[in-house]
């Protein structure tokens, strides 16, 4: 097995961070091409069959502009941070109907110390929350199986990071997942070490992770009415 990431990869990505301006990054550009965005475009290429046989649904999408990978530059229109770029790489393995509708997605964070894959709902509109609301409560049993499995949660976290502090308005308090209704987003997430990230098992490990996603995404895709 080959490997997609290096040490290079970080190390530019850092050099990033430290210098977060466009003189640095235009001087240092053939190595963000070269380590960073070459590779995580083969990368998502060798995702497709694996991804295929998770989900028909899905989509890696390796083309430098609109596909699964998040562009490098940062919005900062309407930002207090103006810094021009992202200090991170990720892509979004997304839904075929992603495009016409909010839906769940897979997505892979390439970053120093922070590599992650996570999968789900990452800051959903109202009414996309208030339909996965609605499901938990209609279908308890089935969220009780997707996110609370026990060998589901040995492997991934659910994301805490944004919560409302009281129930949303029309929801039962008293209900046995009521935590959940709080939750302003939908994802489960697990650590991945810069040793595999660099590692030749990177796919495979990748590969066991969708896998292990696919319930809880299918729930998701199951309370927006979409396939899975």
């Amino acid at each position: 097995m080959s490997s997609y990431f290096s040490d290079a990869s970080f190390k530019f990505l850092r050099g990033l961070a430290r210098n977060n301006n466009r003189e640095w990054f235009h001087a240092h550009k053939a190595d963000y091409d070269t380590h960073v965005r070459e590779p995580f475009q083969r990368l998502l290429t060798d995702l497709q069959p694996v991804l295929a046989g998770v989900s028909e649904h899905y989509r890696a999408e390796p083309k430098t502009v609109g596909g699964s990978l998040f562009r490098i530059h940062r919005d900062t229109r309407f930002a207090n941070d103006k810094t021009p770029y992202k200090n991170w790489q990720g892509a979004r393995l997304f839904h075929e109907r992603g495009r016409q509708v909010e839906a769940p997605s897979f997505y892979l964070h390439l970053q120093p110390g922070n590599c992650f894959i996570g999968a789900g709902l990452w800051h959903p509109q109202a009414d996309t929350l208030r339909r996965v609301r609605h499901f938990i409560i209609d279908n308890p049993g089935s969220w009780k199986a997707a996110a609370y499995d026990g060998k589901f949660r040995r492997r991934f976290d659910l994301d805490d990071s944004e919560t409302l502090t009281r129930m949303p308005r029309g929801f039962p308090d008293d209900f046995a997942f009521a935590d959940d209704l709080k939750r302003k987003n939908f994802v489960a997430l697990r650590a991945i070490d810069d040793d595999t990230m660099t590692g030749p098992r990177l796919l495979k490990t990748l590969e066991t992770d969708l896998k292990g996603l696919a319930r809880f995404t299918d729930y998701l895709c199951a309370a927006l009415d979409l396939e899975f």
